[in-house]
């Protein structure tokens, strides 16, 4: 049973890294210098909270490395682009440090996963924080503090993104417990 279930993890992994890489695909890019509102992170968060932190950051991991590989992306220099691609999602996967069984009460599933999908949101906002001020201070309007213009650019996609995947995993939890919480 053993050798199953870490099979069935690994295929788990797997799946929902792809869907969270096809997810990307399909956001709403309207920010000029990247960044997206998009359903990237809800993969990402519903295997951290069926399976706990470990799973969660792997899966992110992998989104990290594998979206990059079909989009092109921005970066200026390897620690930046370490750091705005597979460092950010990976650290979504921490949303799993909040998992809770499928028997825990549906006001504490839905608790546990807006805590955990702020947690997981604001830690990306920190590391695409980190690499906005280091990498991309001079694209601040002039007068305009570089720390201030770095929070305000990546929050503005990133609080909506985590509201959207609170809600859509609200939803889920609710519909489909077993799916989103470990037995």
């Amino acid at each position: 049973m053993k050798k199953n279930y870490k099979l069935v993890l690994l295929v788990e992994i797997a799946l929902m890294a792809a869907v969270g890489v096809i997810l990307d695909l399909l956001s709403l890019r309207l920010w000029p210098n990247g960044g997206s509102i998009s359903l990237a992170m809800v993969p990402i968060f519903l295997i951290a909270f069926r399976r706990g932190a470990g799973p969660g950051l792997i899966t992110g991991l992998l989104v990290g490395i594998l979206q990059p590989l079909l989009v092109a992306p921005f970066y200026v220099h390897p620690i930046q682009f370490i750091l705005d691609y597979p460092v950010a999602f990976m650290l979504v996967g921490l949303a799993g440090l909040f998992h809770v069984s499928v028997d825990t009460s549906q006001r504490k599933r839905l608790v546990m996963i807006a805590i955990g999908c702020v947690v997981g949101s604001l830690l990306r906002l920190v590391s695409h924080f980190i690499s906005g001020v280091v990498w991309f201070g001079d694209m601040a309007p002039e007068g305009t503090p570089v720390a201030l213009y770095s929070f305000l650019y990546n929050a503005s996609y990133l609080l909506p993104t985590a509201a959207v995947s609170i809600v859509v995993l609200g939803l889920l939890s609710n519909a489909a417990p077993k799916m989103v919480h470990y037995e």
